[in-house]
């Protein structure tokens, strides 16, 4: 079968591999569309920990099961279901377990013609969704979702800021927030995304490359209950600075670094939490489908393309100009 394989540090290539078997509690799904996440070229150019040459990438997917174990539920055969990433996360909502990994490395991905998973790994697809809008869902809504309400507890009527309104885990989160009913406000580099977002139902943007952009926050009506962060760096103090008492600074990424100093003195002052996140249980992967079932929430996609220029596509991952996520069909 074709595969995208990371062939060598800094390389990925469509690669003839083999077809997977699958074990008695497994399923073999022929794959119909992926997405892309920058876990996939964090991996492509050697920052993710335990990489292994020769594995096929991709924790996004969306497919049909055309064959089942021995022991798996004969209602299987046949449906058209969505992956759940997640690899031994655990008993423990709380945390994942130290044996825990995300689809794609160093296990063999989703962005293949067949993948073979144990069953309790899919789900099936939410049915107001196409293919292509069901497979960018996985890892990317299902870090938002622990984001905004594991961690972040969001409701309706609380102030909600979304930093980065352009990514993907981003995106969702801010959907995730309109449905909630919270008030939701987002920063971007780019007018038209801030644009994009007020008519999407956001209250207000800012464009965080204006130094003093924190500081005109009159039309918040007193400033963040929460604020959902991927970047880190120096602009934590930003947010600490516009949090209303008792906030919650919740961050899943650090692609920005780490601040050069932290403003404990506010933060205890006004009891802060600056809140980790990662990617969600496997609870919580069934309780988006839901979320997102219920309120009818279709995922964001910049452009859908065909297998054949998956490499091209992971090169656009990082464009400014990018709103929504990237999807391939196979």
């Amino acid at each position: 079968m074709k595969a995208l394989v990371l062939t060598q540090p800094g390389k990925i290539e469509i690669s003839e591999v083999s077809n997977p078997g699958i074990t008695q509690d497994q399923v073999l799904i022929k794959m119909k569309a992926v997405a892309l996440n920058k876990r996939d070229q964090f991996i492509r150019e050697g920052k993710y920990p335990n990489i292994q040459l020769g594995t096929v990438l991709g924790s996004d997917g969306v497919g049909e099961i055309i064959e089942i174990g021995k022991e798996v539920d004969p209602g299987w055969m046949g449906r058209h279901v969505i992956v759940n990433p997640n690899l031994n996360w655990g008993d423990d909502d709380q945390v994942q377990s130290r044996e825990y990994s995300i689809l794609g490395m160093p296990t063999n991905g989703t962005m293949a013609e067949y993948l073979a998973v144990d069953v309790d790994r899919v789900q099936p697809v939410p049915a107001h969704l196409d293919t292509t809008k069901a497979a960018a869902i996985p890892l990317a809504g299902l870090t938002a979702y622990r984001a905004c309400f594991h961690h972040g507890k969001i409701s309706k009527g609380v102030n909600v800021l979304i930093s980065g309104f352009g990514g993907g885990v981003a995106q969702f989160a801010f959907q995730f927030a309109l449905a909630a009913g919270a008030n939701v406000f987002i920063t971007s580099s780019s007018q038209e995304k801030i644009d994009k977002a007020i008519a999407l139902g956001a209250a207000g943007g800012f464009n965080y490359n204006e130094p003093a952009w924190h500081k005109n926050l009159w039309q918040t009506k007193g400033g963040f209950d929460v604020v959902i962060d991927s970047a880190g760096g120096d602009q934590i103090n930003n947010f600490i600075k516009i949090m209303r008492p008792a906030g919650r600074i919740v961050f899943f990424g650090a692609t920005n670094g780490l601040p050069k100093s932290l403003d404990l003195y506010r933060m205890f002052w006004n009891q802060i939490t600056l809140q980790g996140s990662t990617m969600g249980s496997d609870r919580e992967f069934e309780d988006m489908l839901a979320f997102m079932t219920q309120h009818k929430i279709e995922p964001l996609v910049d452009s859908v393309r065909p297998f054949g220029e998956i490499v091209s596509a992971f090169d656009d991952i990082a464009l400014s100009t990018k709103l929504g996520k990237l999807v391939v069909e196979i």
